[in-house]
């Protein structure tokens, strides 16, 4: 697994989604979401995960109120994405893209049981992880994480030395 960090959440994102269309142009079927914001009237942001297998977009923001200063996660959202990504790696996917591994996840939450499918179907995986919740994620990935800075040649050389120890050339364009 790829745990990207270094960069703001848009740089990341944008990597991230990037990095999957290189992918899907290569042939590679991509399962996982990435993360798009949005402003709102009300001077609020508004996150939505867009799915890479469908392009559907789910809201993981709910609409708190102009005062509120509570997270205005949705969790209802986030388990919504988390099933279409475990749909996807169950119709067969070569790689997952997560957009984070964030405080819900540290607690076990949130997309963790996508993450859970990747790593059960043994496939390659690439989030990001905040440097406050390293330790989280060292005790969620362990020795299947390594670091890769958040840019795109980083990321590609990760994706060919592990293409490279898999042994596997990409598959051919469809």
């Amino acid at each position: 697994m790829a745990a990207l960090s270094g960069a703001t959440t848009a740089e990341i994102q944008r990597v991230l989604a990037a990095f999957a269309e290189r992918r899907r142009r290569e042939g590679f079927r991509i399962a996982g979401v990435v993360e798009e914001s949005e402003g709102c009237a009300e001077g609020c942001e508004r996150l939505t995960l867009r799915c890479l297998t469908t392009g559907e977009r789910v809201s993981i923001s709910q609409n708190l109120g102009r005062e509120s200063t509570a997270c205005n996660l949705d969790s209802s959202g986030l388990a919504a994405a988390c099933g279409l990504v475990q749909a996807a790696i169950a119709a067969g996917a070569d790689l997952v893209i997560l957009s984070k591994f964030g405080k819900i996840e540290a607690d076990r939450h949130g997309l963790t049981e996508a993450f859970q499918a990747a790593i059960a179907a043994e496939l390659p995986v690439v989030t990001s992880v905040a440097p406050t919740l390293a330790e989280p994620w060292d005790a969620f990935a362990g020795p299947l994480a390594v670091a890769v800075s958040a840019d795109d040649a980083a990321l590609e050389a990760w994706w060919d030395a592990l293409r490279a120890a898999a042994g596997s050339p990409p598959p051919a364009v469809v």
